[in-house]
């Protein structure tokens, strides 16, 4: 187990600056995800952490400066997305390399090989190779190749992404209870935001190398930090509307809507806005609809298409110029053309400076 500090971590590639000053600590025995989209940096933070790439910024594991150590002193373990594994060698081969390089003997690393082979429920497929093997038995010969060694910490670069959806949901799982069961650090990089969601004990979220907001996934969900991520993380994203800030009366209004302020929400907002340069956010499961409109809180919107997914019904609703979707029961039914209506939790949205895109309530 180890304790992983990152501090000021800087990347440049030329001229390109792929990290922005970075600084994140990752407790002993924690799953921290690192998320964001393509392009973001994630995979860059990681190679940076394992000693193969250069950089600027001080990284600590245990307390100690590893930066001048090599990959091997670092003893780290990174599970990549491709697997990387020997397709001339067996599994039992396969995962028996790293420690061959370490010249155990041979008595040690079977024994140690099969015990991991075990845990990972692959104890059966020792004598067969990649080829003979589906994508998640695979993703396990490689963990597995990872977890003989008994690394200080875990670095894994989006490893779910090549299997398909059954596979991912079933991994997911697998991967939380390994990691319980080992009490070891993993630092791991996905764009899935169902995977940082369900996993993590805490999600870093990443942009363009800049480091958004780092907080559990409920924080995260619920009190995102900018436009950002609450746009990133959510599915569907937060509905984003225009709007200004009516003192007077007490509401946040847009061209054909208004949301009443509470007195806690106006407190918050006293001096911190001037009228202006605001965006609305809402949760589309924090938009209420009603095919009637039973008071003067609810808007009159027309559907403008539906998405049955089984589980629940996506509405996409027109209010105005602006497009609002909409979390519906399984059974909602709905034609396009259709006047319904909707009404936004006042006690649920979310509210952002324009200009800044920061949260403001």
């Amino acid at each position: 187990m180890a304790t992983l500090e990152i501090s000021n971590l800087s990347k440049h590639f030329g001229r390109f600056q792929a990290l922005h000053d970075i600084s994140l600590t990752i407790a002993d025995g924690e799953f921290l995800i690192l998320l964001g989209p393509t392009g973001a940096g994630k995979t860059t933070t990681l190679r940076c952490v394992a000693g193969l790439e250069k950089h600027e910024g001080t990284i600590h594991m245990d307390g100690r400066a590893i930066n001048s150590l090599t990959p091997a002193e670092r003893d780290v373990a990174f599970v990549f997305q491709s697997y990387a594994l020997y397709p001339r060698k067996t599994v039992m081969q396969n995962m028996a390399f790293p420690l061959e390089a370490r010249q155990w003997d041979k008595a040690r690393i079977e024994n140690r090989v099969r015990e991991i082979a075990r845990l990972l429920a692959i104890d059966g497929l020792l004598n067969r190779r990649p080829a003979e093997l589906s994508g998640g038995q695979q993703q396990r010969v490689a963990l597995g190749r990872a977890m003989v060694r008994q690394p200080h910490l875990f670095l894994m670069d989006e490893p779910l992404t090549n299997l398909d959806f059954v596979l991912r949901v079933e991994m997911r799982a697998e991967l939380k209870r390994l990691q319980s069961e080992l009490a070891t650090t993993f630092f791991y990089v996905t764009n899935d935001q169902v995977e940082a969601m369900s996993m993590a004990d805490r999600i870093a979220v990443l942009n363009e190398g800049v480091l958004q907001q780092v907080d559990t996934p409920e924080n995260v969900y619920d009190h995102p930090a900018n436009l950002f991520v609450a746009g990133f993380v959510g599915s569907p994203r937060m509905n984003f509307l225009d709007c200004r800030y009516d003192e007077g009366a007490r509401v946040l209004a847009g061209d054909t809507w208004h949301v009443p302020l509470q007195a806690e929400q106006l407190d918050q907002l006293r001096g911190q806005v001037n009228g202006g340069g605001l965006v609305f956010g809402i949760r589309p499961e924090d938009v209420d609809l009603n095919p009637a409109a039973p008071d003067n809180g609810w808007l009159p919107a027309q559907v403008y298409v539906t998405e049955p997914l089984g589980d629940r019904t996506i509405v996409d609703m027109q209010l105005g110029d602006t497009s609002v979707k909409v979390k519906a029961d399984p059974e909602f039914a709905a034609s396009s053309g259709d006047t319904l209506h909707v009404r936004f939790d006042a006690r649920r949205f979310h509210l952002f400076d324009k200009a800044t895109g920061e949260a403001v309530l």
